[in-house]
């Protein structure tokens, strides 16, 4: 009984010796992953925000320059966080599918108006009644971010665009008209249903081939399906021998799931040192 006794007491100093909960101090600091930049847009009359992951290197290798990726849909609850995480992914020196890279995600204030242009099917009016300041979202992304981008920070001028439905859309509309704004174009479940096809029908004449285009969609329908394969034959066909052109289908995923798998595929297989 009495080796018992000591156990018992021995047990008890034990448990009410060990630090409880209150007992532990906790330093909680920030943990840095971006900036946010807020600027007055003078092309579009708002206060626009931007999302900027820099890369690890870039402060310590100071003379060194970057290549940087453009998302739309790039706000903090958008895509920035998770596609920015790919990308720092990517750098690690053990995978090296990208090199060093600088994210900048564009965050929204009416995605439905800056990433259309003017329709003239009435059901895109009833459903989008915003619609139609891609033009104008264009001339901002040429005359005010991308030079705000190369002042703010060292970039070495290769510079690639990711768009997902509208901003998909958007992505189409850029590479059909204004071919040269990027090098590098990724698709997702572009939503080229919009003004009955329009851009699907116009002619694809790129005043500048870009270096590589990427298009994937998922199991989304036979509209969706349809209009982003049509849109690879078009591009392949255009850009033998020019440029990049993957299509790739995800039929284990959806509308909503698709963006993220799909650019990490395109990070494997994509050339972006051309």
């Amino acid at each position: 009984m009495k080796s018992i006794s000591v156990i018992c007491i021995t047990l008890f100093f034990l448990i009410t010796s060990y630090p409880t909960k209150a007992d532990i101090a906790i330093n909680a600091t920030p943990f840095d992953f971006a900036t946010t930049l807020s600027f007055n847009s003078e092309v579009l009359h708002q206060v626009r925000s931007i999302n900027v992951y820099l890369p690890q290197s870039y402060e310590k290798n100071t003379d060194k320059h970057y290549p940087v990726i453009y998302l739309l849909d790039g706000s903090k609850n958008e895509d920035f966080i998770h596609i920015a995480g790919l990308v720092q992914f990517a750098n690690f020196s053990w995978i090296k599918m990208l090199p060093d890279t600088i994210v900048v995600g564009i965050s929204n204030i009416d995605r439905k108006h800056d990433f259309t242009t003017k329709s003239n099917n009435h059901f895109d009016q009833q459903e989008l009644p915003s619609h139609g300041g891609a033009e104008q979202f264009i001339h901002f992304l040429q005359h005010e971010l991308k030079p705000l981008i190369a002042k703010e920070y060292r970039t070495n001028g290769t510079e690639t665009l990711i768009g997902q439905s509208l901003g998909g859309l958007l992505a189409t509309e850029i590479l059909y008209n204004h071919s040269a704004l990027f090098d590098h174009y990724l698709i997702i479940s572009p939503s080229l249903w919009w003004d009955d096809e329009a851009l699907l029908k116009s002619q694809f004449k790129p005043n500048h081939p870009p270096k590589s285009v990427y298009i994937a969609v998922g199991k989304e329908g036979h509209v969706m399906e349809r209009v982003a394969k049509e849109l690879y034959k078009q591009l392949a066909h255009s850009l033998k021998d020019k440029s990049q052109v993957k299509f790739q289908f995800f039929s284990e995923h959806e509308h909503g799931d698709t963006l993220h798998l799909a650019v990490y595929d395109a990070f494997k297989d994509i050339d972006y040192t051309r």
